[in-house]
């Protein structure tokens, strides 16, 4: 699709084989066993050997997983078989099994196609890079898209039935499809490099130094095959993605040419188009920072992508995690518009050893149609920043039924928001109210305050705190505790009934249920 092995040989003077594989290497005698199509089976010397098999789909070993009709997808000639399917007669159905970026990408492009689709996924939540409470957002998109959402259930086998394939879920769950694509992860294709002293990783990775360099002399290895270290942890991991193997084969010619260069490690910045939304990451989230027993801070906001007066306005939901000392551990971002530049920023900052001070100072272009005076990535410094200097103390929801002392629940949104729906046990003084209700609170209590989005609560928060009251804020308001709990399988059954990911942003905002654009009043 890109180029020919005639154009590389005209321009760059490369011998491009292509319908040849390499099955074996040899080391000592600096030569590798090559399996040709047209040449038959011969032996290729080097001076220095750079080693990029990739990964393959994997496949595991669960009964009827050899149906012609479970397919995978990693490079054209997949594509073409399942757009094949897709396109016979009486094709309706499809049963995507994984719920990583593959997997969704294919729920999606699938459905576009008018197919019937269901999505399984064995972990309770799909897109494992994003966290428990921004992944929701995507899973509520796709089920208003009319996609069957399965979560937390694995497959036990798979059965042919006379134009079907019957998936028999670990709950015994029975479903069935016309088509079902395998994207449950990849592996590193690295089999035919287990006889060769190179030394893997225990998944078959291999591993390599900040050269690029395997433990073998003049053999260099670099994309989704290979062992990284995890910029920020610290610690080896594998984290396939095309922007970082780039930047591996740069570094091992580099290497192989004299030139001294390093790898610093993967970031997994990663981002991906769910229908509408765009949804994208950048660094570690909480569950790897648990892993790696790194103490962190969360806050979320929910701005909007440019300025809301002005038209196409939409909103996001920005969540960054940081540590005491404001170094920037990662971010997510979910909206329609605006998350990909943001995320960006943000990883760039990291990648420079930024802090949350350095988000609050950053100079980012602005007019009204592109962002806001205060960016939503400087807005998020501003409050990681009230967090590190004691301005602010924020509470996530989950850490609700950890509070192990008598409080107050106090929703500072208007009486009209709190009508339409609000936290169990709360009682509402708005915000603008606050002063002259302040008696109804009783100094010696914690109170915990709730908004929309966290502004008003920040406000709240301000105002009793200099009345000598102890308060928390819950961070990202109403707006995060709302898509908590989503239940894709009820949710199924009415996604067409007022679905929105975002109640509102403030008095003055309302959504469009139809289009999810802000409409400044």
């Amino acid at each position: 699709m890109v180029q020919t092995p005639e154009d590389m040989q005209a321009r760059f003077n490369i011998d491009v084989r292509i319908r040849s594989e390499v099955i074996r290497l040899d080391a000592a005698n600096k030569k590798v066993l090559v399996r040709s199509q047209s040449r038959g089976t011969y032996e290729e010397s080097y001076d220095a050997l750079i080693l990029s098999p990739g990964a393959k789909a994997l496949r595991p070993n669960i009964p009827g997983i050899d149906s012609e009709r479970i397919l995978t997808l990693r490079n054209i000639p997949d594509t073409d078989a399942i757009k094949g399917l897709v396109d016979q007669k009486g094709v309706q159905s499809a049963i995507i099994i994984g719920g990583g970026f593959v997997g969704v990408e294919m729920a999606e492009n699938l459905r576009e196609q008018g197919l019937n689709v269901t999505l399984v996924e064995a972990a309770p939540h799909i897109l494992a890079p994003f966290d428990t409470d921004m992944v929701v957002l995507a899973e509520k998109k796709l089920v208003a898209h009319g996609i069957r959402l399965i979560l937390n259930d694995g497959v036990k086998s798979f059965q042919d039935l006379e134009n079907q394939v019957e998936v028999t879920l670990a709950s015994n769950r029975k479903l069935q499809g016309d088509l079902i694509i395998l994207a449950i992860g990849v592996i590193p294709d690295t089999g035919f490099l287990k006889e060769s002293g190179l030394e893997l990783g225990p998944k078959g990775h291999l591993i390599v130094n900040e050269h690029m360099a395997t433990n073998l002399p003049h053999v260099y290895a670099a994309g989704d095959a290979v062992e990284v270290l995890d910029y920020i942890t610290k610690t080896k991991t594998a984290i396939p993605l095309a922007g970082p193997a780039n930047k591996q084969g740069r570094i091992a010619a580099d290497n192989i040419a004299g030139l001294n260069s390093t790898y610093k490690g993967t970031q997994g910045t990663s981002i991906i188009k769910i229908f509408e939304l765009t949804a994208a990451s950048t660094g570690a989230n909480e569950r790897t920072l648990q892993r790696a027993n790194l103490p962190y801070h969360v806050i979320h906001i929910h701005p909007v992508s440019h300025a809301s007066y002005y038209p196409n306005a939409y909103p996001m939901t920005l969540k960054l995690i940081f540590g005491a000392d404001g170094r920037i551990f990662g971010a997510q971002g979910i909206g329609r518009d605006g998350v990909d530049k943001r995320i960006d920023v943000i990883s760039t900052v990291i990648r420079l050893g930024g802090t949350v001070e350095d988000l609050t100072e950053l100079e980012l272009a602005y007019a009204p149609p592109f962002s806001s005076a205060k960016d939503p990535v400087n807005m998020a410094g501003y409050v990681a920043q009230n967090v590190l200097t004691g301005q602010a103390h924020m509470l996530v929801w989950d850490d609700l039924n950890k509070i192990d002392e008598e409080y107050t629940f106090v929703d500072v949104r208007t009486k009209i928001e709190f009508a339409k729906g609000h936290v169990e046990g709360a009682i509402n003084i708005p915000v603008d109210d606050l002063r002259q209700r302040i008696q109804e609170l009783d100094p010696g209590k914690l109170i915990v305050v709730y908004c929309e989005v966290g502004l008003r609560g920040y406000f709240a928060e301000r105002i009793l705190t200099q009345k000598g009251y102890r308060v928390l804020n819950l961070t990202g308001g109403y707006t995060t505790y709302s898509v908590q709990g989503f239940d894709p399988n009820q949710a199924l059954d009415d996604y067409k009934k007022d679905f929105n990911p975002y109640p509102c942003c403030a008095d003055e905002d309302i959504i469009d249920p139809d289009t999810q654009r802000i409409k400044h009043q």
